[in-house]
């Protein structure tokens, strides 16, 4: 039985309550204890969803501010402009303008045209169309940190107008084509969205969260080079899983004819499309070459951001309608700046000597960061928001295996990527998915059983050839090692 809004608000109000009225633990601070009661009653918010996130953070701000202004000695700790810090940081508004470049693949049609030219080239199988939502998901991805945005509104409504013009009905014949198109569209998206730190919002959220309590950061270069292996691997297979799993009923495809009736719809290509192709490799230049030139990929997204609406590319309405930037920079900002202000308050030392008493996995620290990267794919069959998982869990996730030995710098890694292809298990596992299976052609059955190989064969590729691969670019110090 679905619980109403009041009853969802009545259970946030009483978690704070409670763990207010409760006494504080031996050896953590008051403030650290109201803190906490007010970040867990956060997350639970974001699970139930009374109200959007920015406004379930903006609530939680509001209240972390007043209880450290009431309560006594909080100042020593912690102040309350330090509720805010989290929109000061760099990684927030390098989300938040990536998503400029997001929408402008949609406004402008170059997102289209970019996928008709490689369903010309290369789609002439329902196979090879596979490779093309791959290839195409691929290249929209570093600039794409809406993965909701990218498959949704862009992938989704080629590839099922595809569908359509293969004769695959939803309800008189799903397994035609659109069936293991439709599924293979979500694999994707939940692979690729971990290969590039801008590729989804919650990996920089995720990274924001850990570096506190494990002393690990990566820049834009870094974490491509970590997932690039892995990834890459894990990103070929998908559409043969997909394929074996949902095989088509046809085989071939008038791709040609497809392409010409889409690049006929889309006219000639425009000035705005052309800028914005220069821009989105320029972007991608400068993220790479960051340090030799001198700048960081904040400086470059806001940059680009700027001469997309000075080009008239995208015009600042466009920026202002762009609902799901503005509600990231307000969210993630707020769970920052909330983690943020416990970490200052000692609660996750507190939780880490609390856990170290209570966890031993001697000198097995390996066993320990396995168990902990299982756990981190096994728990996504509960959530239904990438966000709301890295807010709830990666925090715990760290600390445990931080006092269980396990390797901290490989267990960051794991816990990065494992966010975005843990949510590969269920179809509500990411915003792509309930658009995808929302079209009618999949089953849950199949979806689930291709979620499961997907999730957990990515964890022992990652588990296995991944660690490896960290390893040797720790020994070439192409990785930062934790501080």
């Amino acid at each position: 039985m679905a619980l109403s809004k009041v009853q969802k608000l009545a259970i946030l109000v009483a978690i704070p309550v409670i763990v207010f009225l409760l006494p504080a633990p031996e050896g953590l601070s008051l403030i650290a204890w109201r803190l906490f009661g007010l970040y867990l009653a956060t997350i639970v918010g974001l699970v139930l969803k009374p109200y959007g996130e920015p406004v379930i953070l903006l609530a939680a701000v509001a209240a972390s501010a007043a209880v450290i202004g009431n309560t006594d000695g909080a100042t020593t700790l912690v102040k309350v402009s330090q509720t805010l810090a989290g929109y000061q940081s760099g990684t927030t508004w390098l989300i938040f303008t990536a998503f400029t470049l997001s929408s402008a693949f949609v406004i402008t049609g170059l997102g289209k045209r970019i996928a008709y030219h490689m369903i010309a080239a290369m789609g002439s199988t329902t196979l090879r169309l596979g490779y093309v939502t791959m290839f195409l998901d691929l290249l929209l991805s570093p600039a794409t940190p809406s993965n909701t945005a990218r498959a949704g509104g862009i992938v989704f409504p080629i590839i099922n107008s595809v569908a359509v013009a293969l004769g695959s009905d939803p309800e008189q014949s799903p397994k035609k084509a659109g069936r293991y198109l439709l599924l293979n569209v979500y694999m994707v998206v939940k692979t690729t969205s971990y290969i590039f730190l801008t590729a989804m919002a919650p990996n920089a959220l995720a990274l924001s969260l850990m570096a506190p309590i494990l002393g690990f950061n990566l820049n834009w270069v870094q974490w491509f080079l970590a997932a690039s292996v892995p990834g890459l691997l894990c990103l070929f297979l998908i559409p043969l899983v997909c394929y074996f799993i949902c095989p088509p009923e046809m085989k071939t495809v008038d791709n040609k004819e497809i392409a010409r009736k889409g690049l006929e719809e889309l006219g000639p290509m425009t000035f705005r499309e052309k800028a914005l192709a220069v821009l989105f490799v320029v972007a991608l230049l400068c993220w790479i070459f960051a340090d030799v030139l001198n700048v960081n990929a904040t400086t470059v997204a806001l940059a680009i951001m700027v001469l997309c609406i000075v080009l008239n590319i995208v015009s600042w309405d466009d920026v202002r309608k762009n609902k799901a930037g503005w509600d990231t920079l307000i969210w993630y900002g707020g769970i920052i700046g909330m983690s943020g202000i416990l970490d200052k308050a000692g609660f996750f030392k507190w939780l880490a000597d609390v856990l170290g008493q209570a966890l031993n996995f001697g000198d097995h620290g390996n066993i320990a960061l396995l168990a902990i990267l299982v756990a981190s794919v096994a728990v996504r069959y509960l959530f239904a928001s990438g966000g709301a998982y890295v807010a709830a869990m990666v925090p715990v996730f760290a600390t445990v295996g931080k006092v269980t030995g396990a390797p901290v710098e490989l267990l960051a890694l794991g816990l990065l990527f494992s966010n975005s292809y843990g949510g590969s298990v269920t179809h509500y596992g990411g915003g792509p998915g309930p658009i995808t299976f929302g079209a009618g052609y999949n089953d849950i059955k199949s979806w689930w059983t291709a979620g499961a190989i997907v999730a957990f064969g990515s964890l022992i590729i990652h588990c296995t050839l991944g660690i490896v691969w960290w390893e040797l670019l720790f020994s070439l110090d192409w990785l930062p090692l934790a501080k």
